[in-house]
């Protein structure tokens, strides 16, 4: 998940408790009932407006309607943990482009899905769209908290980036490189396929992020589980650090308090390098991503602007301006690391059914 930094003990994540605590919370979140209503605001849709027509449209002139349409509205309000070096120069593109005002409300994914299921459940209509994890919005479009829409940039992007519901769409994808500090490693020592990392001689070197069940879950999903498995048994034997937070552990690789980190992202590694940090990643194959969605809430305030910033973000110039910030953007019009590597992406839909299962793998192997 993408993580602002966080403080946490230096020690392994203390025990089996905790980890299955949020896994069971999690569940609820996914499994509780939404009843979705809304307030009315100024230049916003009435309560129980029925979106959909606006969504669904494929009409001729969509685009011209669709502007003319969002600029009376005027606003948008986004929820989203991308990070702030990223969501505020996407939101002033639009901005300037359309002269539609985005109101940006950034946390962590959990609590940015936490948000959107408690304002629904509520009866609030705080949200217009949402940007983050591909899990957590699958859960949000499980709830019906968000709708089905359309984009004229559907045809450029890959199958991994469409549900069969399509009740969101992947911008955009995490990759997990491996980072290491440069002072301390030498890139050359860095093995080329995962398998390498399992010698004894990167023990007490290696670290995880602390919440990266689903990296798992894609590896076996390449491998097989039987072959799987084995390998993370063997990484799990060096006891590599777990510290939770994707920032946050760019931040210790470029400290040096973490040499080499397996399950870094690609985008937070180069965000710090490029200020000069001895940071520096590579791609280990294979290359295991993660989709991240954005969607538009059911009961948007303000759908005009919601559907014409998802656009924005999926139009050539939104993805450009994704992959000029360093991140991975999933439109076929622009070339990335997957592009170049054997690489696998975790499926959201399956995940969310699987994932209590391989997140009580995940705690037995590294959080106890």
């Amino acid at each position: 998940m993408e993580q602002t930094s966080q403080t946490v003990p230096r020690v392994r994540l203390s025990t089996k408790r905790r980890a299955m605590r949020r896994t069971v919370a999690y569940v609820a979140i996914v499994v509780c009932v939404i009843a979705a209503a809304g307030n009315t605001r100024a230049g916003a849709q009435a309560p129980g407006a029925d979106n959909s027509a606006i969504y669904l449209d494929t009409g001729a002139d969509r685009e011209q309607r669709l502007i003319a349409k969002a600029r009376a509205e005027g606003t948008l309000t986004l929820y989203t943990s991308i990070a702030p070096s990223e969501s505020a120069p996407l939101a002033q593109a639009f901005e300037t482009k359309y002269g539609v005002k985005v109101q940006l409300w950034r946390a962590l994914s959990e609590n940015v899905v936490q948000r959107a299921l408690t304002e629904a459940r509520g009866g609030r209509r705080g949200m217009d769209a949402v940007e983050t994890n591909a899990p957590e919005v699958e859960a949000l479009a499980r709830e019906e908290v968000v709708a089905q829409f359309n984009s004229p940039y559907l045809a450029d992007l890959p199958p991994w980036a469409i549900p069969p519901h399509r009740r969101w769409l992947a911008d955009r994808a995490n990759l997990w490189v491996a980072g290491y500090n440069t002072d301390k490693i030498r890139r050359e020592e860095l093995p080329a396929e995962l398998e390498g990392f399992a010698d004894a001689r990167w023990k007490a070197r290696l670290s995880l992020e602390a919440t990266d069940s689903d990296w798992m879950y894609g590896l076996i999903a390449f491998m097989g589980e039987e072959r799987g498995l084995a390998l993370l048994r063997k990484l799990a034997a060096l006891k590599p650090e777990m510290r939770k937070g994707h920032i946050l552990v760019a931040q210790l690789v470029a400290a040096g308090e973490l040499p080499v980190c397996l399950t870094i992202y690609s985008g937070n590694a180069e965000s710090i390098k490029a200020k000069g940090g001895p940071i520096d990643w590579t791609v280990v194959e294979p290359l295991i991503g993660r989709p991240q969605a954005i969607a538009l809430a059911k009961n948007a305030p303000h759908p005009h602007a919601a559907l014409l910033f998802a656009d924005f973000m999926l139009s050539p110039q939104g993805q450009k301006l994704l992959a000029d910030m360093g991140r991975v953007p999933s439109s076929r019009t622009q070339k990335t690391l997957l592009d170049q590597h054997r690489h696998v992406m975790v499926d959201p839909v399956k995940w969310l059914d699987e994932r209590p299962k391989w997140d009580k793998t995940w705690t037995e192997l590294f959080l106890k």
